[in-house]
């Protein structure tokens, strides 16, 4: 299933928990877009609609980098002294290599460096953990712990910390509910999927 239809289901999810709740219409939007966000979030282990949103263009940040490690080389070669002028010029040409490797797929690694560090500064203990649980999907191949009853686990826990911060009705179950829908719709169980999911790891690889 695309991310186009699971960012559907979980939207319907969201307004179903929205009318149970007897939600304002601004409630109702938030749990939407709560919904249809959760139910992609076990797809950040590849670059979907979701991974995209969230990450900047790789061909940007490198154009960046390099500028940068170009313009540290030549202020280190005119400006520095003695041994800072050697390190500055070391770090310009580190930069220069870095950067010349990094690809799309690096991008989700360092966008959830910067969610940690901003869950971190807002002493929001959801936000870090949602970074942690980028920073890991960022490594794991597609539909192996993100897909898995351990991902799920993990989730539930952001979205419990999610609802405390928010203190809305329904979040948590928005969430929850919009994450396991992307599983139950990725599964073997429906005749449109040829592959399923590793629901059981590490314990199983086998394909549920």
């Amino acid at each position: 299933m695309n991310g186009t239809a699971h960012a559907t289901v979980g939207g319907a999810i969201g307004f179903v928990a929205a009318n149970m709740v007897q939600a304002d219409p601004s409630v109702t939007i938030l749990l939407i877009g709560l919904g249809s966000v959760s139910a992609l979030v076990p797809d950040l282990d590849i670059d979907g609609k979701l991974r995209g949103k969230i990450t900047l263009s790789h061909k940007f940040v490198r154009s960046i980098a390099q500028l940068i490690g170009l313009l540290m080389i030549i202020y280190s070669f005119f400006e520095g002294e003695d041994n800072r002028q050697y390190l500055g010029m070391g770090i310009g040409l580190a930069m220069l290599a870095i950067s010349s490797k990094l690809k799309q797929k690096h991008m989700l690694t360092l966008t959830s460096v910067g969610v940690i560090a901003g869950g971190i500064s807002l002493q929001e203990i959801w936000l870090i953990l949602f970074g942690i649980y980028m920073l890991i999907a960022s490594f794991v191949p597609h539909r192996s712990y993100t897909h898995s009853i351990i991902g799920v686990i993990f989730f539930s826990y952001i979205a419990l910390k999610l609802d405390e911060s928010l203190g809305i009705q329904g979040v948590y179950y928005t969430c929850l509910a919009g994450y396991i829908s992307h599983l139950i719709t990725d599964s073997k169980f429906l005749p449109f999927n040829d592959r399923g999911i590793k629901l059981l790891l590490p314990l199983s690889s086998k394909d549920f």
